[in-house]
Formats: structure tokens, C-alpha cells, sequence
């Protein structure tokens, strides 16, 4: 024990041999130091005893919203040796003495809660007078093993972190961090057990805290100006000083922040991707995120998906409008739209007046399936011209359950080649109802795998009975595949000829992946995919993803409190939309 003098070296020896000291004594007298009660593992060998101890206030989470306590940590000139051992604990206490930097002496019980080693059931509390805070330990971030020693102490990490994940972030104040961006494993790997792994482990990551117990912060803490629609904070951007205390709470190690950190936007939003020059085809795939539109008519709201008030979804079929449109294509192949027929009330036909009086959609009566969303194709009927009839396949997988596919052949209107378009949208990996060998395998993919990669199957054999319909280019098959890029049904699909363009021009490392359409958990990868036959594959000449929806905070979606009015593509979706310009 490091100990600035011999009285203080006479103390800790006292405390050693009585522990469980009383508080009548006065400050400074015998004590039990904050390292033994922490331990070497990560629970205390103290619980449920009385014991007192001293150490410096670092941070006060007394306030309205607080977490009911305050954080304790020895002081710099009486800690141990020992790297196995924190020198910090939480005080669960509402007393009101004693602010940060001033050294206080505390009698009370040793509880774990939920993995967090904290003082209880406080007895006496007194002010000892002013302290000097502990510096911070610089913190690499590596196995929890390491971060237990560290439990509830001042922290500082001095390489810059990256935001990986905001799903809590208006609802808990919270902001996933790691030292870069992670991406699927299935992204880049095959499946098997070691994509299973990598997609579980939580290694390297934590969270940024508001040094808040409530729900919904209002304003949201992060970024520190507060969130707003033209305030954001992205899964990619960059965060440099995150210092403070390091907490274990709701199973996950966070910093409880002080100051706040410096936000920097590398990856700041961008404008949609221009069109090549010339005789371009360009065909733009998006998954609208359940767009119900009531009765048509403003009523019949909350609908059995998506928007729940006619105001929420006018919002919602602004923003995906403006998505829409914004990179100006001839094609669009979406998913997850109301399946209620093609009459004038119709999602479809209500869709296409609010994208514009050159916009038409394919109709398909009778052949969509009887699942609550569907599958379309919309075109701009002043540069493109359906050829032949639409198609769906309602066969084999798709009789009876899943969503038929749908396959339409289009040419320039100036043009002599055309290429079939086909919009899937497969099974999800929610695994509600998933049996047998239909649950996760632990291989990287999640639930339905099996049920993916049949009808991957079904959709190649598929098309190779469809008739070829005029001169044709080729075909492309453009969806939410609910598949990473090495999944089973991908690569069934490239063996039958069928390539992924986003891969092909803009491949996927462990280190490196600038174009994906989705995030979970941390990770992100494309679920959303644009495959072209070998013989279209050579006239694609770029594929892309815009990056306008799946790095944003879901609070800022059109269902949240938090930007009403904004009519932007940001956040109209949980995917990226995909762009392929194919010349013809």
C-alpha cells in the first residue's frame, strides 16, 4: 500500500484486521480501504456486511433523474498495489452532504446489484473536507476481465471510439462505442461457428451514458446540443476525450461522462448519387418500412403496420418520398407495402400520385400473396416502357406463405434492349415461431435460414423457365433479401449466375465496408441486394448504397417526438436504399 504517511499507513493496518469499522469515529480514524471491499473477482467478499470507509466524492448522481447515489474512489495517495483491484464504489444514498472533490467518510452495507458493487443502507455520512480528485487511468479497451478492476473509478480513453449503435439513445441516453466500426461477420465470412462468434461478442464496446436513471430524455443528451433532424449524431461519426466513470449497469459497462466528449461527423450525411451521363437505366431498390395508408382516405388508423395516426403517415410517405426521388431513377423495386389490392385508395396508387404524375406501378391482381406487405415496381412512364406481362411466382415456398416475387421486363423508351426486373423480399431472421432446424444454428445467419436459401432456390429455377420477352439485356434481382453477402442464399444465387453488383465494385473487409444497407446490433452489412445475370452483370456500370437511413438514430424516424416536420430521406426507413445504373 502506497500511503502518504505513517498515520495514514497505521490506519490501514487497524482496518485490516477490523474491517467492519464503526462511523462514530471521527475522519481519518480507522477505515476499511475501498480496494478490499472491491476484491479481486467481480463480486465483493463483503456483501451484506457493515463497513466504513473514506474516499473522494467523483461524481454526484444525487440530482432529479440521478441513479440515487454518488461515486466513491480512493484517494490517488492511498491505493493499492494490486492492478486486480478497483478503488471505486457506488454509494446508494440520497443524504445530501458532500459535493465533488470533497473527501467523505461513509458507514453503510455492501450490496451487489446486478453486478454493481455498491454501499447500501447508509448509516452515517459525514463532509471530512476538501480532496483532491484521483486522476484519471487511461483505459484500452479490451475483456470485461479488464474493466472489472477498473469498476466505478475515473477513466479517460484516449484513442478516439466510434459510434456503433444508437437504438437506446432517446429512450435511455445511451450511445454504443468501439474503437471502429464492426461489421457482419456473414458480411465477409461463410457461416459457421466462427461467424457465430464474432457476431456475439461484445469485446471492445462500451457505452456512453447521460449519468441518467429516467426514460426518455428530453432533450436527448447526445449529440451535446441535443438530438434533433438537423442535429444528428451517426452510427460511423467519431467521438475524442470520453472520460469519466467507469459504471456497470443493465448488464453493460458504460462511462458516465465528465465533460462531455467532443462529437466529430465522419460520416456526415451525404447527397444522393449522381446519374452517369448517357443511355442509363439507373434502378433504385428500397424497403419502405411497413407503409399503410389506412382507408385511403385519412381513417382506419392505427393500422395493423406502420404508421398509427393519418398525420404520422403523411410523414412517413413524405420522407420516403423524397428517397425516393432524390437520386432521380427509372426504376423502383420496393418491399413492405401494404398489400391492399391496386384501386384508387390503395397504398400503391396513393404512392404513386405522391411520387408524381410520370410515375406508374405494375398491377398483378390475384398473384400477391396473402401476407400483410408485398413486394412492387413503380417506373417513370416517360423514359421507361414495361415489355411483356408481369409475373409472380406463387408456387413452391410461395404458396400460401412468404411474399411472391415479382418480375417485370423494362426498355428505355428510346431503347431496343430490356432487362427483367425482380423484386424478392425473403423470409426475416425473427425467430417468433422458428422449429427445428428452422432456429438459429449459431452459424452467423439467425432463424429461417433454411427457409431463405429455398426460396432462393425456387426464384432461380424460377426465372429460368421464364421466356426471354423481346431483346433482353438480362435480368436483375433487386431486394431485402434478409441475407448477408456470404449467406447461404446469396451464394446459391451467385452459383446460378447471379452476381451482387454492391459486392462486386465495393466489397466488404473486417476493416473496410462503405456500402451496406442495414445495422443491428453494432454491426452493420447489406440485407438489401441488386444481382445481375452474367450477361447484364457487364453493362452495370456502378452500384452503390445511399447511406441515408440505417446510420441514423431511429428517434429520428417519422414515429418519434423528435423531429415532426422533417420531410427529408433521413431516417424515412431502416434500410439504405441500392442504386444500380445499367447501360443499355
Amino acid at each position: 500500500m502506497k500511503l502518504s504517511a505513517l498515520f495514514a499507513a497505521t490506519t490501514l493496518a487497524l482496518s485490516l484486521l477490523t474491517p467492519l469499522a464503526s462511523a462514530a469515529t471521527a475522519c481519518g480514524a480507522a477505515a476499511t480501504p475501498i480496494a478490499l471491499i472491491q476484491g479481486e473477482g467481480d463480486r465483493s467478499p463483503f456483501v451484506g456486511q457493515t463497513v466504513t470507509l473514506e474516499g473522494i466524492l467523483t461524481l454526484d448522481a444525487r440530482g432529479q433523474g440521478g441513479f440515487r447515489g454518488f461515486y466513491l474512489q480512493q484517494a490517488d495517495d492511498q491505493t493499492d498495489d494490486n492492478p486486480a483491484t478497483s478503488e471505486a464504489l457506488f454509494v446508494y444514498s440520497r443524504r445530501h452532504q458532500g459535493s465533488r472533490g470533497q473527501r467523505l467518510r461513509v458507514t453503510g452495507e455492501v450490496k451487489e446489484f446486478h453486478g454493481l458493487t455498491e454501499i447500501v443502507k447508509v448509516r452515517e455520512l459525514e463532509v471530512c473536507g476538501p480532496g483532491t480528485l484521483p486522476e484519471p487511468i487511461a483505459l484500452q479497451l479490451s475483456g470485461a476481465g479488464a474493466l472489472e478492476a477498473l469498476e466505478n473509478m475515473r477513466v479517460s480513453i484516449p484513442s478516439p471510439l466510434t459510434v456503433i449503435d444508437s437504438y437506446n439513445l432517446a429512450r435511455y441516453g445511451e450511445l454504443t462505442l468501439a474503437p471502429q466500426d464492426r461489421v457482419i461477420a456473414t458480411e465477409y465470412l461463410p457461416p459457421g461457428p466462427m461467424a457465430g462468434k464474432l457476431d456475439s461478442s461484445v469485446n471492445g464496446q462500451i457505452t456512453l451514458d447521460d449519468g441518467q436513471g429516467k426514460r426518455d430524455p428530453r432533450p436527448v443528451p447526445w449529440p451535446p446540443e441535443g438530438l434533433g433532424a438537423d442535429n444528428t449524431v451517426r452510427t460511423g461519426d467519431t467521438l475524442r476525450g470520453v472520460r469519466g466513470v467507469l459504471d456497470f449497469r443493465f448488464g453493460q459497462w458504460r462511462v458516465q461522462p465528465e465533460p462531455s466528449p467532443d462529437f466529430i461527423a465522419t460520416n456526415p450525411r451525404e447527397p444522393a448519387p449522381e446519374r452517369p451521363g448517357g443511355s442509363i437505366l439507373r434502378v433504385m431498390t428500397l424497403n419502405l418500412a411497413n407503409l399503410f395508408n389506412g382507408d385511403g382516405r385519412g381513417g382506419d388508423f392505427p393500422t395493423p403496420r406502420g404508421a398509427t395516426t393519418e398525420s404520422a403517415y403523411r410523414q412517413q410517405q413524405a420522407r420516403l418520398v423524397s428517397a425516393l426521388t432524390a437520386p432521380d431513377p427509372d426504376i423502383l423495386a420496393v418491399s413492405e407495402l401494404e398489400n391492399d389490392g391496386y384501386g384508387e385508395h390503395s397504398a400503391a396508387a396513393t404512392l404513386a400520385r405522391a411520387l408524381g404524375s410520370q410515375w406508374r406501378y405494375i398491377r398483378t391482381p390475384g398473384k400477391d400473396g396473402n401476407d400483410a406487405i408485398r413486394t412492387a415496381l413503380y417506373y417513370r412512364q416517360d423514359r421507361v416502357v414495361p415489355v411483356g406481362q408481369a409475373e409472380r411466382l406463387t408456387s413452391g415456398p410461395f404458396h400460401n406463405t412468404g411474399r411472391p416475387p415479382l418480375a417485370q421486363a423494362f426498355r428505355l423508351r428510346n431503347g431496343k434492349e430490356s432487362v427483367r426486373v425482380v423484386v424478392p423480399h425473403l423470409k426475416s431472421k425473427s425467430c417468433r415461431g422458428a422449429t427445428g432446424p428452422e432456429r438459429d444454428q449459431r452459424d452467423g445467419q439467425g432463424c429461417y435460414a433454411q427457409r431463405r436459401t429455398r426460396a432462393a432456390r425456387a426464384i432461380a429455377d424460377w426465372l429460368d423457365r421464364l421466356p426471354a420477352q423481346g431483346a433482353i439485356a438480362g435480368t436483375l434481382i433487386t431486394g431485402d433479401f434478409n441475407s448477408y453477402t456470404r449467406e447461404t442464399p446469396l451464394q446459391l444465387l451467385q452459383k446460378r449466375g447471379y452476381t451482387s453488383m454492391v459486392a462486386h465494385y465495393h466489397p466488404c473487409t473486417p476493416e473496410q465496408c462503405r456500402h451496406y444497407t442495414y445495422r443491428y446490433k453494432g454491426r452493420k452489412g447489406s440485407l438489401d441486394h441488386a444481382l445481375a445475370s452474367a450477361g447484364l452483370a457487364g453493362q452495370v456500370v456502378n452500384a452503390v448504397t445511399w447511406r441515408i437511413n440505417a446510420d441514423e438514430p431511429r428517434s429520428l424516424g417519422y414515429q418519434s417526438d423528435i423531429a415532426p416536420g422533417s420531410v427529408g430521406p433521413w431516417r424515412s426507413s431502416d434500410h439504405n436504399p441500392v442504386i444500380v445504373d445499367i447501360r443499355l
